[in-house]
């Protein structure tokens, strides 16, 4: 059972840092429901897990660390099951030709590729290219050295270019014999 106190303080910790989180999981999810929701589920995390904060760091770095994950989490959670989808009951009519115009193109394929991407370079990308944030700062959210930042980064972009490839190489003058 709660008591009163801790009601207080989750009710404090939510009103002063869920706007946070909520932003950041809008920006890894990209949908506003989605981000409610893993808003609400990472705050139950955090409440349950509390005692697990070591004061190394301040809270809002392991806040953004605990949204961060949980947010790469459920996208590839979702990816995989859209691929067992895909593999039993095959493609819903028109669903492979929908497109979100209000999602910058940019975000939707960064998102594709951390689906697949291995975790740390993924948590590196996002941290670097979609937070914006200096090599040092991602050292520090990940436990790592800046250099291994920059290898992470560097092996994610030969990966990413990999993946890219052969997408904008197929068949480049296909159909236009003249």
């Amino acid at each position: 059972m709660v008591s009163s106190s801790d009601s207080r303080h989750i009710a404090q910790l939510f009103e002063r840092h869920g706007p946070r989180v909520y932003r950041r999981a809008l920006r890894l999810l990209g949908n506003p429901g989605d981000a409610e929701e893993a808003t609400q589920e990472i705050f139950i995390r955090v409440f349950r897990s509390v005692g697990g904060f070591r004061e190394q760091s301040q809270l809002t770095t392991w806040l953004y660390q605990i949204t961060t994950n949980y947010c790469l989490n459920l996208i590839r959670d979702r990816s995989r099951r859209a691929e067992l989808h895909q593999a039993h009951v095959g493609p819903l009519a028109d669903e492979s030709s929908r497109s979100d115009p209000t999602r910058p193109e940019d975000l939707v394929l960064l998102r594709r590729l951390l689906v697949t991407a291995d975790e740390r370079q993924a948590a590196a990308a996002v941290y670097v290219f979609l937070d914006g944030m200096s090599h040092e700062e991602a050292a520090e959210l990940l436990g790592v050295s800046k250099r291994t930042v920059g290898n992470l980064l560097e092996r994610f972009q030969a990966w990413a270019q990999e993946q890219i490839e052969p997408r904008s190489t197929a068949a480049p003058g296909a159909g236009t014999d003249s």
